[in-house]
């Protein structure tokens, strides 16, 4: 094979296609160690397989510089193996014409208009879980919502008081529709959704509006479809995947024989290279890691004999470890749901040091509490372990929901919707669904709301249709509701309600005959101002309660879930009344609280310093 390479251009470090620092030509280079001749070919040698060959180098890899090639022109790698030849996407595209199609030279050196972004303090935190295909579709509701369609909505999430946005998968998937937990190219930008600079568009937007950005990542496993990392150089074993995937029984998930084989030093470079890419070039502010359990143990954790992945745990270790050096105010979370203290501790051989995991058990037992079908059956107790459930003592090592879009989706529906089936919007599934808000957004941890669950969305969550936003003009109440909630959390200045951002929690009352369970908020810097929570797991109306007071202070009302304002239809407002009975011992307190309290009910209360 003949090659017209400049040799007096300079190859440029790093992977894929790199436009040289003179922007007068591009530097290819992809790993092949099995290959026998690579070549390059595109818009810029009208894909002649004989005009551009790369060189090896070192540990398997090849490169080159062509100098006629340029920015946006198409290419793929032309990979010899066993006398046969066959093109391949390149494993490091930053974008594709489509995920069957081609690769395109794409720089990330994006003209930022934020440039002083601040991530919001962690304890602060409120964030919102996205799918950009269905979020919002603006006027086209046959095709999917794109970047910019969800711009249009970001003054909606900052009005709500939304400090962070987590976007489900955004890579190159297979078709256009899709939840994005099967990616083709792990470093492209969905096309159907914007691309590369529709991601950076809506970065940026975000990061002006004080918003943050979590990007979901899917490292477990690759594909299944439209995957040219599949026998990318043509060896394979066992007729599995080869270079980039286990050859052996390790290749097996529940999504494919494609877990990617950790054990290769390459493909672990490979992961973390695109780790690095979303927080580097495209300012993402933290990374979302999805089944985690799956890089870490063959069957993910769930069968009877622990199957360990040493080297995903490395993996997971090494990444994790220089993100927290190079930007300690990115948060690393993942979702394991194994309740395993190891995921967010930093010591220990296990360790790894992700800084906060999704929280099963949490998000299971309030649940099932919520959805029973009588009052009898609601055990206080697993609400109770859910509020003290805490990974190495520290509250905002776990992320806590009622909704996500695993919840909402594979058989399982909408909270109101698992409340009363076919009566969504009906008063009690609206009322206790409410409740799980309240447990949410007052617990410990950092709390975390699924798209349209602030309008009461019933619909289970599903690739292809759009949120139904004419609920949020038929709920704006519950929207009202939602956004009360959240500021305190994200906003306890306005409100004094300090003790939400801190990791203090102390359960004060619980009484499993009357389904009331109240607790206190602290934060270790003001601890006399404390928030106090108290919940009705009952449909019984309680009028002059009596618990122990935390202390002799006056207590004033923030929050009643049941005021007329959310929901004139359906709520009755029942006034607190509050009241400190001083001297009067209740709950083994010094002093008595007594208050009203509606059919299944919350109210939170702050220290009244006037």
């Amino acid at each position: 094979m003949k090659s017209t390479n400049n040799k007096e251009m300079t190859l440029e470090s790093g992977m894929g296609a790199i436009l040289n620092a003179d922007k007068k030509g591009v530097t290819f280079r992809v790993w092949a160690p099995n290959a026998e001749a690579v070549s390059v070919v595109g818009d810029f040698n009208e894909w002649n397989v004989e005009e551009n060959s790369l060189e090896q180098e070192e540990n398997g890899y090849w490169a080159c510089v062509v100098a006629k090639a340029k920015e946006r022109d198409e290419y793929k790698f032309n990979i010899t193996y066993q006398g046969n030849s066959f093109l391949r996407n390149d494993p490091y595209a930053r974008e594709m014409t489509n995920s069957n199609g081609n690769s395109i030279i794409c720089d990330l050196n994006f003209d930022w208009k934020c440039t002083d972004f601040k991530m919001p303090d962690w304890n602060k935190l409120v964030v919102y879980e996205l799918h950009i295909g269905t979020f919002f579709r603006g006027d086209h509701k046959d095709s999917v919502g794109t970047f910019y369609d969800a711009i249009k909505r970001l003054p909606y999430l900052k009005a709500l008081g939304i400090n962070c946005i987590e976007v489900l998968p955004i890579t190159e998937f297979a078709g256009d529709i899709s939840w994005g937990y099967n990616p083709a190219a792990p470093f492209a930008v969905e096309t159907d959704y914007g691309g590369p600079e529709g991601f950076a568009k809506f970065i940026d937007e975000t990061h002006l509006l004080g918003i943050a950005v979590i990007n979901d990542v899917v490292y477990n496993h690759f594909g299944p479809s439209d995957l040219d990392l599949w026998q990318f150089d043509g060896w394979s074993e066992n007729d599995k995947g080869g270079i980039y995937f286990y050859n052996d029984y390790k290749s097996d998930t529940p999504w494919g024989d494609t877990r990617p084989d950790y054990g290769r030093v390459e493909v672990r470079r490979y992961i973390r290279d695109n780790a690095m890419m979303w927080l580097e070039a495209y300012k993402c502010d933290g990374l979302r890691w999805d089944a985690t359990s799956y890089i870490r143990d063959e069957e993910g954790g769930i069968g009877y004999e622990k199957k360990e992945i040493a080297e995903g745990t490395l993996l997971m270790q090494e990444i994790n470890a220089e993100v927290h050096e190079k930007f300690p105010s990115k948060i690393l979370i993942a979702e394991d749901l194994k309740g395993d203290h190891n995921v967010t501790s930093k010591y220990g051989d296990k360790a790894l040091h992700f800084d906060s995991q999704w929280d099963g058990e949490f998000v299971h037992p309030v649940k099932r509490v919520l959805t029973a079908v009588d009052d009898e059956s609601r055990d206080l107790n697993e609400i109770k372990n859910a509020l003290l459930n805490l990974y190495n003592e520290d509250a905002f090592q776990r992320t806590i929901f009622t909704e996500s879009h695993d919840e909402v989706a594979n058989g399982k529906a909408r909270i109101p919707e698992e409340i009363q089936p076919g009566e969504a919007d009906s008063k009690f599934a609206k009322k206790r669904s409410i409740l799980g808000a309240v447990l949410t957004l007052t617990a410990p941890g950092i709390p975390m709301i699924f798209q349209g669950q602030e309008f009461l969305e019933d619909e289970y969550f599903i690739d292809d249709e759009e949120l139904d936003w004419s609920r949020f003009s038929q709920f704006k109440g519950i929207t009202k509701l939602y956004r009360d909630l959240i500021k305190f959390r994200s906003n306890p200045e306005e409100f004094e309600t300090y003790g939400l951002t801190g990791h203090g929690i102390d359960i004060i009352h619980c009484n499993h005959e009357s389904k009331i369970l109240a607790y206190t908020r602290t934060h270790k810097d003001l601890k006399d101002k404390p928030t106090l929570v108290v919940l009705n797991f009952s449909s019984k109306v309680y009028e002059n309660y009596k618990i122990g007071s935390p202390n002799s202070e006056n207590f004033k009302t923030v929050f009643n879930s049941t005021w007329q304002g959310y929901d004139s239809k359906d709520f009755d407002t029942v006034d607190p009344n509050l009241s400190i009975l001083k001297n009067e011992n209740y709950d083994n307190s010094e002093h008595t609280f007594s208050f009203s309290i509606d059919g299944y009910g919350a109210i939170i209360f702050t220290v009244d310093k006037q």
